[in-house]
């Protein structure tokens, strides 16, 4: 991938690497469909769905206000990951419908032991939290 790329793909500079598993979660239509291509274009496949039944590298978790509880689906996303995992929490920004309070995202996080390393714009309307999980 070039200087270039890397600047105009927003997966590019999330860490997303050739071959990686990506499991989505939460998908919906408001999600950030440039983002999804880009990842799909670095890790050079499809994301797998909520259905797929073996280890990623990285789940990919949308998540809005109003989706339920946040500890509850962190830990099942810390289930799906391959050891070394993350998971990148996607939120809507402030002032969208469904903006989840950062606190609540790192409370989330704490309770279920991952620590959280980045925090970036992915798109116009949603951003990323990198949550890793301990070593097992």
């Amino acid at each position: 991938m070039t200087a270039a790329e890397e600047r105009t793909n927003p997966a590019a500079r999330l860490g997303f690497e050739p071959g990686q598993v990506v499991q989505e979660i939460g998908y919906d239509d408001d999600v950030d469909q440039e983002l999804r291509e880009g990842i799909e274009s670095v890790i050079g496949q499809d994301l797998v769905d909520e259905d797929y039944d073996d280890v990623a590298d990285v789940v990919l978790l949308w998540w809005r206000d109003g989706d339920g509880d946040l500890t509850d689906a962190l830990v099942d996303a810390i289930g799906l990951l391959d050891d070394g995992g993350q998971i990148w929490l996607l939120t809507l920004k402030s002032g969208r419908d469904g903006y989840v309070e950062p606190s609540e995202i790192g409370d989330a996080a704490q309770t279920v032991g991952l620590s959280q390393s980045r925090s970036v714009s992915v798109g116009p309307d949603w951003n990323g939290n990198r949550l890793v999980a301990p070593r097992r």
